[in-house]
């Protein structure tokens, strides 16, 4: 049986044409139809091998203890400075070389919260936790490392070609684009935050729709692409639906828990015809939250 991996690698290496690619993809549905076991529509390349497991193990083993000792020998900017181009190393084996996929996706991970993290220490002063960042007064700084973030995974998908790397693009632009908002119109931006979020989360589905539309045979690295773009849209689209029915932690009127069943089943609808689950799955704490408010007034 020819797996979808091997049928990608064959499309990306120029093996074979991607309509070959589509045509063995339908005969062996044709094949799976006759009897043996449904495939999965939406494969995700996540562990190429039971290796990847204690690879990325000691690699977060490796990284930490690096981190440890680049933070005692230059404080926030030494471990920064440090871990940006140490990731980017490691990569040129484990993602270009070897192109283990879990590795890759924890090496790309590590990298831009590096790259993001040595942006802040720069602009705002040696040893200031940008998580501690008071967007009164951080907006400039998240701005600019948001766009350094974006450009290095740009740099980076380049050179290793990581799926993953082009949501995180699209989560250090998003960071960007709220932060300007913030700077801009900090009380418009306040009030209407869930309304930003569910319209930046629609933009992403729409780009990750174009990823699969663009492949839909789902044989290429396209695919993967997609998946990771869904990953991302579908909680900027979930919550904000649902956001303004919940109060604190409770569903306060059967009327509400109705509507965000409602609000389930019609993203239950898209993610079938769109035939991918992130939709599906982000939606399945407040669909079970809200079925237990009925059952219990």
């Amino acid at each position: 049986m020819i797996s979808h991996e091997t049928l990608a690698a064959a499309v990306e290496n120029g093996i074979i044409t991607a309509d070959q690619a589509h045509r063995l993809a339908q005969l062996e549905r044709a094949r799976e139809a006759s009897g043996a076991e449904p495939a999965d529509d939406e494969r995700l390349r996540f562990i190429s091998g039971f290796g990847d497991i204690f690879v990325t193990m000691g690699l977060l083993l490796f990284l930490g203890a690096a981190g440890y000792f680049l933070f005692r020998a230059g404080s926030g900017l030494g471990l920064w400075l440090g871990m940006v181009p140490l990731t980017w190393a490691l990569a040129e084996f484990f993602s270009r070389i070897r192109r283990m996929a879990l590795p890759s996706i924890v090496l790309l991970l590590v990298f831009a919260v590096s790259v993001f993290s040595l942006a802040i220490v720069l602009l705002t002063g040696l040893g200031t936790p940008w998580r501690h960042l008071n967007p009164a007064d951080g907006t400039v700084p998240l701005i600019v490392a948001g766009l350094a973030t974006a450009g290095a995974a740009a740099l980076h998908y380049l050179r290793f070609a990581v799926p993953i790397t082009v949501a995180a693009g699209v989560s250090a632009l998003v960071l960007t684009i709220m932060s300007l908002l913030a700077g801009t119109f900090p009380d418009f931006t306040k009030n209407n935050i869930d309304i930003l979020a569910l319209g930046l989360g629609i933009g992403i589905f729409i780009l990750a729709m174009r990823f699969d539309l663009s492949d839909p045979e789902r044989v290429t690295r396209r695919t993967d692409i997609a998946f990771w773009l869904h990953l991302l849209a579908a909680p900027m689209i979930v919550y904000p639906l649902v956001a303004g029915m919940i109060e604190g932690s409770s569903i306060a009127t059967s009327g509400s828990a109705f509507a965000i069943l409602a609000i389930f089943m019609a993203l239950g609808i898209v993610a079938v015809l769109v035939d991918r689950r992130a939709l599906l799955v982000s939606g399945l704490a407040y669909a079970g939250y809200a079925f237990a408010t009925l059952l219990r007034q």
